[in-house]
């Protein structure tokens, strides 16, 4: 087996902690009647897979909701429901990435949307001190920044090829099936994480600590 040189982080559930339903209740208490429906059929296509890959702006994403509320709400309320999913980054995660950064080049690749973007970033600044995730990481890739979304082939090739990595050199951890199957389809050794368990024990149970 190929020695692992390179790590791919996923973001949400993996680095951030998630908690989608508070999402779905935040819309629902603004009156979204059918938010867990039109969320669910998004994983596809729709209008999250559109903001997750820039091709529409936060604007056209909000009036899009108002669609689905029935009460006037304002932008920042879209907002505040929106990044409601969006708890903290541990601090043991950081010093994690901390200890892995030199024996490997650490990359992040997250399907994530601007209004994410801003929103954990303050967050990210008040708590860690940074705004990015750049003083432990290598390069950060946002899918709304590069148009393409897991678990599509091209986004990890793009990834690959950008950086010079070897496919059989690469590790990518994410918390969804399916942006595992997309990674291994392009030959890179993958690790599926749990979340809420220890990340660090993953890593050491694969002789990567």
């Amino acid at each position: 087996m190929s020695r692992i040189r390179n790590i791919i982080f996923d973001l949400g559930g993996v680095i951030i902690n998630l908690d989608p339903a508070r999402t779905r209740n935040a819309f629902t208490a603004l009156g979204a009647s059918n938010f867990e429906a039109l969320y669910s059929f998004s994983q596809q296509n729709g209008v999250f897979d559109l903001l997750d890959k820039g091709l529409i702006s936060n604007a056209s994403f909000r009036d899009e909701m108002r669609k689905q509320i029935t009460v006037d709400v304002s932008d920042q309320q879209i907002d505040d429901a929106w990044n409601a999913m969006l708890l903290d980054v541990p601090e043991e995660k950081i010093q994690l990435l901390k200890q892995l950064q030199p024996r490997y080049r650490t990359f992040l690749l997250s399907n994530t949307n601007r209004i994410h973007v801003d929103c954990f970033s303050k967050e990210l600044l008040r708590v860690h001190g940074s705004k990015d995730f750049s003083p432990w990481m290598e390069r950060c890739y946002y899918s709304c920044d590069i148009g393409m979304r897991k678990p599509e082939a091209e986004i990890f090739q793009f990834v690959l090829n950008e950086n010079n990595l070897l496919a059989e050199e690469t590790l990518f951890i994410d918390d969804s099936p399916q942006h595992i199957t997309g990674a291994a389809s392009c030959n890179i050794k993958t690790l599926h994480y749990t979340p809420g368990s220890s990340l660090s024990d993953a890593l050491s149970n694969r002789g990567l600590m």
